[in-house]
């Protein structure tokens, strides 16, 4: 008897986990599955894999811009006399480069924050926006005849904060949000909107005389139809397609980008005026 209870105890030891080995329970499907965590690089490996299509889009907004932006420094010398900022075509051009920069911001929000919005990241992102759109302010007001106080970089703050009632909101309701922000401003304006503080609004009568604006009417519209759109696909994180890497290596660096970009075309095609 003595030495069965003996072998049973041995039994039982053999059985029990060993330290520094992962505990087991029953998967779906019949199978085992770790009940500890998987390695945090694993874990961060998975969260951070990227929209290689997403950075692509970004890079191609990039270029377009930089061609818009540079068509504006040659004509602002007098090097060119192209209507870059009268003519129906060039100013569709630059609304199509802001609205499609805004499109993928309700994309990017949506790629996120999946599940739950994600805190920390979201107001790291935010606050760096924030430093930025100051940065463009604060030079433009020295730089221009008049500053820029509600351009794309304070649009894409602002709609970042707004958007977030939407992100997980059904995507009719989203789109349908979407079509009365884009239509108000076309059935209503008021001068009360005339006043500064309220012209990040886009309602007062006549739009304020400045070089960059995207107010919330109608412009957060984009955001809205780029969160609604988002809701509808699979976000499955995945390489940038082949011969674009130029462009997702833009799109990954879009505010650097997009904060030098000026001031490097603005200073070379100053010189070169110079020169003729």
């Amino acid at each position: 008897m003595l030495r069965t209870l003996l072998r049973l105890c041995r039994g039982a030891a053999e059985l029990r986990p060993r330290a520094g080995l992962p505990r087991l329970h029953p998967g779906e499907g019949g199978g085992l599955a770790l009940l500890s965590p998987p390695p945090a690089s694993r874990r961060n490996a998975a969260r951070r894999q990227r929209l290689g299509w997403l950075d692509v889009a970004r890079g191609v907004a990039l270029v377009a811009m930089i061609v818009y932006h540079g068509s504006f420094d040659l004509m602002f010398f007098g090097i060119v006399d192209w209507p870059v900022t009268s003519a129906p075509a060039w100013r569709g051009f630059a609304a199509a480069i802001a609205g499609t920069f805004l499109f993928l911001v309700g994309v990017s929000l949506v790629a996120a924050h999946p599940a739950r919005i994600r805190w920390g990241s979201f107001w790291r992102r935010f606050a760096i926006i924030v430093a930025a759109a100051a940065v463009v302010t604060v030079g433009t007001y020295f730089a221009m005849p008049v500053p820029i106080t509600f351009g794309i970089l304070h649009a894409i703050a602002t709609f970042s904060v707004l958007a977030l009632p939407f992100l997980f909101a059904p995507a009719w309701l989203t789109g349908l949000a979407a079509v009365v922000v884009f239509v108000l401003p076309f059935v209503f304006r008021s001068a009360i909107f005339e006043a500064a503080w309220l012209v990040p609004f886009g309602l007062a009568p006549v739009a304020p005389i400045t070089f960059d604006y995207e107010p919330i009417f109608p412009w957060f519209a984009l955001t809205l139809a780029g969160i609604a759109t988002a809701r509808t696909m699979d976000l499955a994180g995945g390489p940038a397609p082949a011969g674009t890497g130029w462009l997702a290596l833009m799109g990954r660096n879009s505010l650097l980008i997009y904060l030098v970009h000026q001031p490097i075309l603005f200073t070379l095609v100053m010189f070169a005026a110079q020169q003729f």
